[in-house]
């Protein structure tokens, strides 16, 4: 399952060190309402004996603000992801934003406007074209890479095959990269990420391709990376 929260911003802009690293502690507060014991699994030790946190976010996407050099622009009319291929997370992060009036951003009030859940594409041919909101993370050898490394669909398709065996499906995939935007850096409580949107094309079962849809590409999706459109 997944779901959009609309929201609005108080403020023309976000700080830069703070499009992403509030991500994950929204994440988990929301769950913390609902099922204390399932965000502390989450938070100190992952899922199913795996490091992993089946969980996918966005950074808080707006529509019509000003473009300037240095800022992150916000506005009245901003969307943030929520999902999981969890039924237990997914219950339990839409549960804890039921009846919310705002999600605290860091230090940004984004006023809640309304909840909607997605319906999920047929992916029953399968295929998906899958499009990025937001930078995908991939690392080989310590360091993050983009997708013009020789390494980059490796190394993708190898987390997409983790993230397979974490939730016991058929793990058989192949990807085509389609396009990709400019490589991003950005400060996640003080360390640097690097990441790039990208449009794929992933072959798998249909049950995966549901389930990366709900949870997203690449590493670091419950802070935020690798939400797909």
């Amino acid at each position: 399952m997944r779901f959009r929260v609309d929201v609005a911003a108080d403020v023309d802009s976000i700080p830069w060190d703070q499009v992403f690293s509030p991500a994950r502690g929204v994440a988990y507060d929301l769950i913390r309402v609902q099922d204390e014991a399932l965000a502390a699994e989450l938070h100190d030790h992952g899922y199913a004996g795996s490091s992993l946190r089946p969980l996918g976010l966005s950074s808080p996407c707006f529509r019509g603000a000003g473009r300037r050099t240095g800022l992150y622009g916000a506005s009245g009319d901003g969307t943030v992801w929520f999902g999981s291929p969890v039924p237990r997370v997914a219950a339990a992060l839409l549960a804890g934003v039921a009846g919310r009036t705002e999600l605290r951003w860091g230090t940004i009030a984004l006023r809640v406007r309304g909840v909607q859940l997605e319906p999920m594409p047929d992916h029953s041919r399968g295929w998906a074209d899958f499009s990025t909101v937001t930078q995908v993370l991939v690392k080989f050898e310590d360091r993050f890479i983009h997708p013009d490394h020789p390494r980059y669909a490796e190394r993708l398709c190898h987390n997409l095959r983790h993230k397979a065996d974490v939730l016991g499906l058929p793990g058989d995939l192949e990807i085509d990269i389609v396009s990709y935007g400019p490589a991003r850096k950005f400060l996640v409580q003080r360390a640097p990420r690097h990441g790039s949107t990208v449009q794929l094309r992933v072959h798998a079962d249909p049950v995966l391709l549901d389930a990366l849809y709900e949870w997203g590409l690449g590493l670091n999706t419950n802070q935020g990376f690798g939400w797909i459109r």
